[in-house]
């Protein structure tokens, strides 16, 4: 649905913010850019919707090639990419309603069908009550999900997450983050945010990027790089000392926490396992962990090849 290509975004003063990019979002999932502020997440997202013209590369959106199109077709192609602000981006002067109306009017749609829209967008986020207040007597929560129904007024297949939950509190990003992914289900979106919240990435995505200095680190399912030996992303989920003491074995599932691996081991091959560390975390559903084990005994070896069989990430450390 989203195709980044060698992209690069240099400014005017020389900075870098983008270097050489290479993205794809498949259609229908909840894709995550994930890094500290200064990595590029924004221009990058910007970039999509061409709110920030690339320097070089290509931008293709629904399999269309974006950054050749002229005005007209641009704005056309727009009104298929809905759009989330950290900070709302709401028109004080207006009511709910108005706010979630105004890309409606801009589009020209009658009078009629746009009340009509507006008011199945406010049932949908559930402000169907607040149509008539304004946006100062809303909390942070609710000026939200008003932003997330005017990016949904065009009935657009893609929407872009700018931060859209940092300036909520804990409750209501959660509650946001739920809605986000009531409606990737619902409506089939494809939706890509930009976050510097590790909580962000495990609640709801189901890819994710690591960006740093305007680069991507590694890319891919959240599934497949939790089995991918040495990735960040598990060591960012599941933090343990690094680097690991020589000789101990770190082993990372995902699904089998309800199997009782580690003490079928001291069983079957009579070896002695010493926990030094782990945590374990909920992903799309599944439990996913990343223990430290030093083995001592003759059956070690074989410990250690029973534990691969299972289905399990086994490293150890030289």
């Amino acid at each position: 649905m989203i195709k980044l290509t060698d992209l690069r975004k240099v400014y005017e003063n020389g900075v870098v913010a983008i270097d050489g990019v290479d993205l794809g979002v498949a259609e229908g999932e909840i894709f995550g850019v994930l890094g500290q502020s200064g990595a590029g997440k924004s221009t990058l997202l910007r970039c999509v919707n061409l709110l920030e013209r690339p320097t070089s590369g290509t931008v293709q959106v629904d399999g269309q090639e974006l950054s050749g199109l002229g005005r007209a077709d641009l704005r056309r192609a727009r009104q298929r990419i809905g759009m989330i602000h950290q900070h709302f981006a709401l028109l004080s002067s207006r009511t709910v309603a108005g706010n979630v109306a105004f890309p409606l009017e801009a589009a020209g749609v009658p009078r009629a069908e746009r009340a009509a829209r507006v008011a199945e967008l406010l049932e949908l986020v559930g402000l169907a009550d607040k149509a008539g207040v304004h946006p100062a007597q809303l909390s942070g929560g609710q000026k939200q999900r008003v932003g997330i129904a005017r990016a949904l007024a065009g009935r657009p297949s893609v929407l872009l997450s700018d931060e859209a939950t940092s300036a909520l509190d804990p409750a209501t990003t959660q509650s946001i983050l739920a809605l986000l992914k009531r409606l990737n289900r619902e409506l089939g979106l494809t939706i890509l945010l930009i976050t510097h919240e590790m909580h962000v990435v495990k609640s709801i995505c189901d890819s994710v990027a690591i960006m740093s200095e305007g680069r991507i680190e590694e890319a891919g399912r959240i599934s497949d790089l939790i089995a991918t030996p040495g990735a960040r992303l598990t060591r960012e989920i599941f933090p343990l000392p690094e680097p690991a003491p020589a000789g101990t074995v770190t082993v990372t599932f995902a699904g089998q926490a309800d199997e009782p691996v580690m003490s079928a081991l001291v069983r079957k091959f009579d070896v002695d396992v010493n926990i030094l560390g782990g945590s374990l975390e909920e992903l799309q559903g599944a439990p996913v962990g990343r223990l430290r084990i030093r083995l001592d005994g003759k059956g070690a070896a074989d410990a250690l090849a029973y534990v691969r069989e299972r289905g399990l990430l086994v490293e150890v450390a030289a």
